[in-house]
Order: C-alpha cells, then structure tokens, then sequence
C-alpha cells in the first residue's frame, strides 16, 4: 500500500508541477475545473446523490469555480464579492467545520451537506489559479504546508500515536500525529523565512513578524487538519473507507485534496491585497 500510494503521489506530482509552470492562465484554469469536477462528484456520491445528481453537481461546482476564477482574475475584477468568498470559507472552516465534527448531526437529507460542497470546493478553486498569478513557486510552498503536515502525521502517528484524536471520525488519526504535523510545520516556517520566501505584505515589516508567520502557518496545518477530519466524517456517515477508488493508494480525489480545501482559501485571504 505505502509503495502503491507512493507511486501514485510522485506521479501527481509531476503533473502538478508541469501543468503549474507550463500551462497558460486558460489551461490552468481548466485543469482546476476539471479536479473540482472530480471531487465534487466525489462529495455528491458521500451525499447519496445518484449517478446523474453527481454529474450534475460536478458540471455545476466546475463551472464556478472556473467562472470565479477568471473573473477574480480580469483586470477590471467582474467579480467584485471576491474577497466574500474566502471569508465565508474561512468562517465555514473555522468555525461551521468544528462544530459538526463536534456535534456530528445526521442531517435528513443532503441539502446542507451539498451546500457544503459548495462553500468548501468553490473558493478552493479560485484560490488555486489566484494563488497560481501571484506565483507557481507560492502556490507550490503553500500546497506544501498541507503536504508536510499530513505526511509527518501519518509517520509521527503510525510510530508514536497512542491518544485518538478523535475515535468516532477517524480512528487512526492521534494527537500524536498532530503534534508532529505542527512540528514539522514550524520547521518549515522557519525554513521559508530563512531562504526569502514570499509573505504575506502586512507580515514583512510588523514587529515579531516571522513569529506571526509561523503561527499563520501552523492555522494553515490545522485547518487542514479539520478539512481531512471533515471529509472523514462524510465517509463515516456515508459508510465508506474512502471517496472513490481514481487513485491507487489515496482513494478518490477528494481524499487527496481534504486538507487543501481550508488552507488555500485562508491562504488567499493571508497573502493576496
């Protein structure tokens, strides 16, 4: 399984990688569309959709998504509620999120959880390609805030993980791991501050200016820390172990791509003016 998932990461890697320097604004834009697409279908499957609701709810997310991406991007912005859309994403993560994972309600039918869909995977999108203008090398060290967190959470939970984070979501996930993510999170900081990696404006020049950075990353880590729990609890309810089978090793889509649903909105609204 650990070489299967390998594999398969380092294969999404390389096309992220040729896709994110080689490919014209259009062309990226159409690349997003299409994993929205791929992980809406995914979300409307958790929400017990039928074959044609998933497609319809696909087309529907891919199509905003694409469309606030390339308004936001117009020199005259046509899309004037831009900075809205992240806010209400970072509300829903922040604090929406939380609450359900704590509360955990079995809603009657699949309205909210669909509505949901749209909060999460709509701003995550138009972050993508305005996160990809502002430059392929931040979007690649902000997508990698989520990247080291998972990956020093499952290492640091698989050797030392003995309290569950939380049992009646994920069972396999512990505190330990968590602790470990934001350790591995904070060295990054570090590490970004050290080599002269872009912040955020109102960051360069504020007193203890680095010390906010790296907390600023390490709410990116726990916030997608929640999207990875929220997706979890979907499967749960939807009595699943994964949100589709595209991917050998990781799943559906929307398995790979949990945690970057809260970091890059609240990414956005931290580096973009």
């Amino acid at each position: 399984m650990l070489k299967a998932r390998v594999f398969t990461a380092a294969l999404l890697l390389a096309a992220l990688l040729a896709a994110l320097y080689w490919l014209p604004r259009a062309g990226w834009i159409a690349v997003v569309a299409a994993v929205l697409a791929l992980a809406a279908r995914e979300w409307g499957g958790l929400c017990g959709l039928s074959a044609r609701g998933r497609a319809f709810y696909a087309v529907t997310i891919a199509a905003a998504g694409a469309a606030a991406a390339w308004a936001r991007l117009q020199p005259v912005q046509s899309f004037p509620g831009h900075s809205w859309m992240y806010i209400a994403s970072a509300g829903f993560w922040l604090v929406l999120a939380p609450l359900w994972l704590w509360k955990r309600p079995r809603f009657e039918g699949s309205a909210v959880p669909l509505l949901a869909g749209v909060v999460a995977l709509v701003p995550c999108g138009a972050a993508l390609s305005e996160l990809r203008e502002a430059g392929p090398g931040t979007l690649l060290a902000i997508m990698a805030v989520a990247w080291i967190s998972d990956t020093a959470a499952y290492f640091t939970g698989t050797r030392f993980g003995r309290h569950k984070l939380a049992p009646a979501i994920s069972p396999g996930k512990t505190w330990e791991g968590v602790y470990g993510a934001l350790a591995a999170v904070t060295v990054y900081a570090i590490a970004w501050v050290a080599s002269g990696g872009p912040r955020p404006e109102a960051l360069r020049e504020a007193p203890f200016g680095t010390l906010w950075f790296v907390i600023l990353l390490l709410v990116l880590a726990a916030a997608g820390v929640i999207g990875d729990l929220l997706e979890s609890q979907l499967k749960r309810q939807a009595g699943v172990k994964d949100s589709g089978t595209l991917l050998p090793g990781h799943g559906g889509v929307l398995d790979r791509i949990d945690a970057l649903l809260p970091v890059l909105p609240l990414a956005a609204l931290a580096f973009l003016k």
